[in-house]
């Protein structure tokens, strides 16, 4: 899992989003072909997708959500992230800002021995010699936000990710994310509120994106998200948009996840087809 720790600890980009049908993942990544290369997570996995597991917060009455759900041009959520089975460090708390249409997000890396006491104390990052002086402004702005909001563990997402980096560009990336499935984990009902480990039986399907959408056709249920730097839109990821036709769409997964589980009540009115058993 080397790869991601070399992610900068500071990344401003552009994220554009589009949800696309299974059958095109193959395609596009033959387009992609000339231009990138699979990032070591995927290339290590038979089938090029990998597991990312994401733990959200937010502030006891859901502030971040109330404003993702408004469509706030400024906003920023919190998640702490983990990779494999989630059982192990290093795990990476990220800030994620949006500003109109650009993304700054922030990511440091705790390591296995500081999780989750680091969110519950607070006080951790000042007594570790072992931080990253390059991360160490995102690690303080993550836990300054984290006592100034007061926030708390409220839902877990996992899916598998296939990704692509750019050979050609400073920074370019290319993500299909597919089987993306939610637990609630509010402190309130969870027995296990920081676990970033998926667990089969608990976790619900929420990847039939037509929920919230009445674009999308059946079956249109992978997210392809296309990332690069601000002012710096490679020349072919335009062309990829063109050829295949995308239409952006907004999809967040925290919001998504939230509102199937809230609105639909999870369990109580899922369909069966969306049930992992």
């Amino acid at each position: 899992m080397g790869l991601m720790a070399t992610l900068p600890p500071v990344i401003e980009r552009y994220e554009l989003k589009y949800v696309v049908p299974r059958w095109l993942v193959d395609p596009i990544s033959e387009f992609l072909a000339p231009y990138c290369e699979l990032d070591g997570h995927s290339a290590s996995e038979a089938d090029y997708f990998y597991p990312v597991n994401s733990l959200y917060f937010d502030t006891p009455c859901y502030r971040f959500l109330q404003l993702r759900q408004w469509g706030a041009d400024q906003r920023f959520n919190m998640r702490v992230r983990a990779y494999g089975d989630g059982t192990e460090g290093p795990f990476f708390a990220e800030i994620k800002f949006k500003s109109a249409t650009s993304i700054k997000k922030f990511r440091a890396t705790l390591h296995g021995a500081e999780w989750p006491e680091i969110i519950q104390s607070g006080s951790a990052a000042s007594n570790l010699s072992c931080v990253d002086p390059r991360e160490r402004v995102s690690r303080d702005l993550f836990l300054q936000l984290a006592e100034s909001y007061a926030i708390e563990p409220k839902i877990f997402t996992c899916y598998r990710r296939r990704a692509y980096i750019s050979q050609m560009d400073d920074y370019a990336r290319v993500t299909f994310d597919i089987n993306m499935r939610y637990r609630p984990q509010d402190p309130l009902y969870s027995t296990h509120p920081y676990s970033l480990c998926p667990d089969e039986g608990s976790c619900i399907n929420y990847d039939a994106a037509t929920i919230y959408n009445d674009e999308l056709q059946y079956g249109d249920n992978v997210v392809l998200e296309l990332k690069a730097t601000i002012g710096a839109v490679p020349v072919w990821m335009i062309e990829l948009i063109r050829r295949f036709e995308l239409k952006q769409i907004g999809f967040s997964k925290y919001l998504n996840s939230s509102l199937t589980e809230h609105l639909e009540n999870g369990w109580t009115y899922m369909p069966p087809d969306r049930i992992v058993a």
